[in-house]
């Protein structure tokens, strides 16, 4: 148990829950996933984007069930230990924190690669230590740089949808070819990288007001308005450009206003982009410091990384070791092709997830089986229809921490 100095603030209500699930979902989706998700299901993009609307919404059902029950900081790598056993809490976690410090990577890069191609890596590495920063003060202002992302990120792409859907569609082209079921699901699992900010809410619960009321509203809530807006926005792309305009370019909102017939218009997308990527960042930065901090206080990891600011009330040494990591990680490395990976060991988060929910009594809020098991099925076939490449290295990256797991038990009991 924590104890109350170390005690999170419970500062966020239900509107600040959704807008930071709302912020991390709708930056790295809309500019990071599309186009790639485009390439490998074609003109199937729409069902791929189905599929995984239906697998969020089952994990992010079982979250919300778990989340309510345990309303501390740590996310599934709580409800993992507390349903599961310390095993599955700890590889959850581990799961989490590694996918998603290459989520951040992947993400800061994006800001860079938007707003100043030349020297992206700088760009990238300037980002981190902003948003560090910004996190490091206190959660409160990090919602409100949030809403105020969201916001405008929301009436950039409000813009490209009505500047699509009626300006000129002549361009459009089909990948040729035909588009089998695996591909699809390669797709659904990409665009599930987009989805997965919802799970931000729920490793804050530490610092909700009401956390057994707020977070199950804030997920879903969350969950929905993103899905409307993707929706949208891949039908304006898609009678723009087509499945084979949309997958060719590394900025195809920005593509889809130009060819729609306002090329005026496109560096409007790109500083969206750079908002909705920093939104993102901003975010994840902050979900990840939270299960840092719940795996220190078990002594998963150094136990200092569990250490409160006692003025700003935050994890402020956890934030500051990943936002150094982050960097680090941005400055060395290409990583948009993360994105396989990183939807490959947060679909394993997820598995857990629904694996811990399937174990609650009806006297606890149970889901329905049909939701855990679609989401237990779903997160499995999923996650190895991902590129061969993402696969292997997540499988790697869950060994070598089951391995550290091992390690440290086998010496907690010899000393």
């Amino acid at each position: 148990m924590t104890s109350p100095g170390e005690a999170l603030r419970r500062r966020l209500g239900l509107t600040d829950s959704v807008v930071l699930g709302l912020g991390s979902m709708v930056g790295a989706g809309i500019f990071a996933a599309l186009a790639p998700a485009a390439a490998a299901a074609g003109s199937w993009l729409l069902l791929a984007l189905g599929i995984a609307a239906v697998l969020a919404y089952c994990n992010a059902t079982a979250s919300a069930r778990l989340a309510a029950l345990y309303p501390v900081s740590g996310g599934t790598y709580v409800y993992g230990r507390e349903r599961l056993g310390e095993f599955w809490g700890y590889l959850a976690g581990w799961g989490f924190v590694v996918g998603k410090t290459a989520s951040c990577a992947a993400m800061a890069l994006t800001v860079g690669s938007y707003a100043w191609p030349e020297h992206a890596r700088v760009v990238a590495v300037a980002a981190v230590v902003t948003i560090t920063a910004v996190n490091y003060t206190g959660v409160r202002k990090s919602a409100l740089a949030t809403r105020i992302i969201v916001a405008v990120v929301l009436g950039v792409l409000a813009l490209v949808i009505g500047t699509a859907l009626f300006g000129n569609h002549s361009a459009a082209t089909a990948l040729p070819g035909r588009v089998g079921p695996r591909a699809v699901l390669e797709a659904a699992g990409l665009l599930f990288f987009a989805f997965a900010g919802y799970a931000r809410i729920a490793t804050l619960g530490e610092e909700v007001r009401e956390p057994r009321r707020t977070i199950p509203r804030a997920i879903m809530i969350a969950l929905g308005l993103a899905l409307v807006v993707y929706a949208l926005v891949a039908v304006a792309a898609l009678r723009t450009l087509g499945s084979a305009g949309l997958a060719a370019g590394a900025d195809p909102l920005a593509r889809v206003v130009s060819v729609a017939g306002a090329p005026e218009l496109a560096p409007v997308v790109r500083v969206g982009a750079v908002l909705a990527a920093t939104g993102s960042l901003l975010a994840l930065i902050l979900g990840v410091s939270r299960i840092v901090l719940a795996m220190a206080r078990d002594r998963w990891l150094p136990a200092g990384l569990a250490a409160v600011h006692p003025r700003f009330g935050v994890p402020h040494r956890a934030e500051l070791v990943v936002g150094v990591i982050v960097a680090v990680v941005a400055a060395s490395f290409d990583l948009r092709a993360a994105i396989g990976f990183s939807s490959f060991t947060v679909l394993a988060y997820y598995l857990v997830a629904n694996v811990s929910a399937a174990t609650l009594r009806v006297a606890e809020n149970r889901p329905a089986r049909w939701i855990t098991s679609v989401g237990t099925i779903g997160c499995v076939v999923v996650g190895f229809c991902l590129p061969l490449g993402s696969v292997l290295a997540g499988l790697a990256v869950l060994a070598v921490g089951a391995g550290w797991f091992f390690l440290r038990k086998h010496a907690g009991t010899t000393e």
